[in-house]
């Protein structure tokens, strides 16, 4: 926002000024991108250790599998 101010001077002369304001559209959009940052941080952080607590559960159930196989497999071969 521009904000204009003329002053006269003695001896007919004239003096312009003028002066820029910001909006503050500048603060609002730091505030919504801290916001995002912080949701995103929290989603990040939340989301981390569940997403691991799964894969460790699914790599021991595969190991489990690949047991029994390996039991099924060596008693195949002892009955031949």
């Amino acid at each position: 926002m521009d904000d204009h101010r003329t002053t006269d001077a003695e001896g007919g002369t004239r003096t312009t000024i003028i002066e820029r304001r910001g909006g503050g559209g500048t603060i609002l959009l730091a505030i919504v991108l801290l916001f995002a940052v912080a949701v995103g941080a929290f989603y990040l952080f939340t989301m981390a250790p569940q997403r691991n607590a799964r894969d460790k559960a699914i790599t021991g159930a595969a190991d489990s599998v690949s047991r029994t196989a390996d039991k099924i497999g060596d008693a195949v071969d002892q009955n031949k």
